[in-house]
């Protein structure tokens, strides 16, 4: 559901968040830069934020050769993202447990009064979903800016997945 991307560069992990960092402060990108040992992360100036705006987390690994290989993922909030996360594990878990109980129910010849909450559960995973969707698509022009300001920063054309 998260648009992400990786690649390899050739310079170490401590050089590479270096880079990074010190690129886009002196580009004077319109972005906060939050930066941590083998993590980096660009978000939406606050004055632009929105409940939908994405954010941009990249960890940066050792790679095989002395290089770095960075994982790269859009999405929202880690409070919006949790939200949405454990709605749809409550929900989804619900869908099954009633779904079994209702089929059960139904086998055995009983009124399958679990179908009556798992209709509404995968409607509501549904909903989920879609309103996961229309969120990337607000989020979309924010999302290319700080795709740019990446691409940027590491001085090459990085394709997202």
């Amino acid at each position: 559901m998260r648009p992400s991307f990786s690649h390899v560069l050739d310079l170490g992990v401590e050089e590479v968040r270096q880079q990074i960092v010190a690129r886009i402060e002196t580009a004077g990108a319109r972005c906060e830069v939050k930066s941590f040992t083998g993590f980096v992360c660009l978000r939406v100036p606050e004055d632009e934020r929105r409940l939908w705006s994405p954010r941009l987390n990249v960890s940066l690994e050792p790679g095989e050769d002395g290089g770095t290989v960075l994982h790269g993922t859009y999405g929202p909030t880690a409070n919006l993202w949790s939200l949405l996360l454990y709605a749809g594990l409550i929900a989804g878990s619900l869908a099954l447990f009633s779904g079994i109980l209702g089929y059960c129910q139904w086998k055995i010849g009983m009124y399958p009064w679990g179908l009556w909450i798992f209709g509404p559960m995968l409607a509501f995973l549904a909903g989920l979903y879609l309103a996961a969707q229309f969120g990337q698509k607000l989020g979309a022009r924010q999302t290319f800016l700080l795709h740019q300001i990446y691409e940027t920063a590491v001085g090459r054309t990085v394709e997202i997945r």
